[in-house]
C-alpha cells in the first residue's frame, strides 16, 4: 500500500511532508511485530496510525481493539485489560475475558497510555516481555500473542522524572516512535481540511458548502488551532449551520476563532509552574503563601502598635492592602482600605509607664501540617459513619479508592 492509498482508505487529508513521513513509517513497520508509540497533541489524528499498522500487517484478519486508558476508572482498568475470575472482587458475578485475551493474535491500541496506573504498567510490561498475564483474582498464568500500539499526548520523559511512568516500559513501547505534527505545523493542510469538512457538512445538512474569501483563508492558516483537527472540524460545522451567507469573510470567521487577533501576534511562551502540580502540592503552595502573608500582617500590626506607625514598611502595606494608592503617606497606614473594607488600628495606652504594653508578646505560629489535618478528618469521618468507608468517602468528597489508600497510608483502623 502506498502513502496515497493509505490516505484514501483511512480518510486522511493533507500533503504535509511531516504527515507523509508519519504514514510512511507506519506502513514500513506494519509487517513486523515491533511495538509502536505514537505521539502528538490531542486532536491531531493519532487514532489513524494504529489502523494503518493493523490493516497492513499479517494480523489484519484477527481482532483489533482500541482502548482509551484515560476513560477507564483506575479500580477496573486491570479487569478490563486482563479479565477477572468470578468472585475476585465485589460485582464480579462471573468470569470475564480481558482485551488481551479477546484480541489474541490481533492488535491492541492503547490510547492515552500515560494515564495507566503504575501497578497496571507493571502488568503491561510483563505482557510485552513474556506474552504472559494473570487475570484479576487468578494465579493461573495465561499466554497471549498481541501486537501493542500505544499513543499519548503527554511528554513521557517528564512523566518518568516525576515517577508517574516506568522508564523500562517506555523503552519497550517506544521501539518505533511515530510523531504526528500539530495542525499549526501543517499550514498547507488547514484549508484542504476545511474544504473537506465544509463539503461533508453541506451534504449532511442539505445545503451548499461554505467557502472562504482569501483574507479569511489567511486568517484560518495563521490561527494556532490548539484543538487541532477536532477544533477545525467543530468550527467548520458551526459556520456551516449558523451562517446563511455561504461566502465567509474574515469578519465572520473571526467570530468563531477564540482570540483570533491575539494568535496573529508574536507568541510568548512561559512555563506554567502549576501546570503539572498535584492537588496536594497546590494546596501546600497556597497554605505556604497564606502563612507568609499572615506572618507579615502580624508583624505589621505589632510594629504599628509598638512604635506608633513610625517603623511600618510601606511596601509591606501595599502588598497586603493593594487598594492603598501608590502615593499614600505612611501616616495613613492606620486607616487602610482593602477590597472595600476599612481597617483602623489604634494604639491603646495601658498606662504601664516605660514598660512594654501588654500586647507586646511573642507570637506563636499555629502548625499547618496538612497530613495531620487530613488524618484527623478521615478519622472523624470513619467514626461518624461507624467504619462505613463508602459513606465516609462521600462525606469527605473523595473517591472510595482514594480513601482506602489514605487509610493504609496513615495506618488508620
Amino acid at each position: 500500500m502506498t502513502i496515497q492509498q493509505a490516505k484514501q482508505r483511512f480518510g486522511i487529508i493533507g500533503v504535509s511532508p511531516a504527515l507523509d513521513r508519519a504514514i510512511e513509517t507506519a506502513l514500513r513497520v506494519a509487517p513486523t511485530d515491533l511495538s509502536v508509540l505514537i505521539t502528538g497533541e490531542s486532536g491531531a489524528g493519532k487514532e489513524r496510525m494504529p489502523q494503518i499498522i493493523h490493516h497492513n500487517s499479517t494480523r489484519k484478519h484477527n481482532g483489533y481493539i482500541a482502548v482509551n486508558c484515560g476513560a477507564i476508572p483506575e479500580g477496573t482498568i486491570d479487569s478490563e485489560l486482563f479479565g477477572h475470575e468470578k468472585g475476585s472482587f465485589t460485582g464480579a458475578h462471573e468470569t470475564r475475558k480481558g482485551y488481551f485475551e479477546v484480541a489474541d493474535g490481533g492488535t491492541i491500541f492503547l490510547d492515552e497510555v500515560a494515564e495507566l496506573p503504575v501497578s497496571t504498567q507493571v502488568r503491561l510490561l510483563r505482557v510485552l516481555e513474556t506474552g504472559e498475564f494473570l487475570k484479576v483474582g487468578s494465579s493461573k498464568v495465561q499466554k497471549t500473542d498481541v501486537r501493542i500500539v500505544t499513543a499519548t499526548n503527554v511528554n513521557i520523559p517528564e512523566a518518568i522524572q516525576k515517577g508517574k511512568f516506568r522508564e523500562d516500559l517506555y523503552y519497550r513501547l517506544n521501539t518505533v516512535p511515530i510523531h504526528l505534527p500539530p495542525l499549526r505545523e501543517r499550514k498547507e493542510d488547514i484549508h484542504l481540511l476545511f474544504r473537506k469538512f465544509a463539503s461533508d457538512f453541506g451534504e449532511k445538512y442539505r445545503m451548499p458548502p461554505v467557502r472562504l474569501q482569501n483574507d479569511a483563508v489567511r486568517m484560518l492558516e495563521a490561527y494556532r488551532w490548539p484543538g487541532n483537527i477536532r477544533q477545525l472540524k467543530n468550527v467548520t460545522e458551526q459556520i456551516s449551520v449558523i451562517e446563511s451567507d455561504r461566502d465567509i469573510d474574515v469578519g465572520t470567521l473571526s467570530r468563531y476563532l477564540p482570540d483570533a487577533q491575539a494568535n496573529q501576534l508574536p507568541m510568548v511562551l512561559r512555563k506554567e509552574e502549576d501546570s503539572n502540580m498535584s492537588e496536594r502540592e497546590i494546596l501546600y503552595k497556597v497554605l505556604f503563601d497564606l502563612k507568609n502573608d499572615m506572618n507579615d500582617l502580624k508583624k505589621l500590626v505589632m510594629d504599628m502598635l509598638r512604635d506608633g506607625n513610625n517603623s511600618v514598611d510601606p511596601e509591606t502595606v501595599k502588598r497586603l492592602f493593594p487598594a492603598i494608592s501608590e502615593g499614600a503617606s505612611q501616616s495613613h497606614a492606620e486607616e487602610v482600605t482593602a477590597g472595600g473594607y476599612d481597617f483602623e488600628i489604634q494604639r491603646v495606652d495601658q498606662g504601664y509607664g516605660d514598660e512594654d504594653p501588654i500586647y507586646d508578646h511573642e507570637v506563636v505560629e499555629e502548625s499547618l501540617s496538612i497530613e495531620e489535618k487530613e488524618k484527623e478528618l478521615i478519622q472523624k469521618a470513619l467514626e461518624k459513619h461507624r467504619g462505613r468507608r463508602k459513606n465516609a468517602a462521600q462525606e469527605l468528597g473523595i473517591s472510595e479508592r482514594t480513601l482506602y489508600r489514605k487509610i493504609k497510608e496513615y495506618g488508620l483502623n
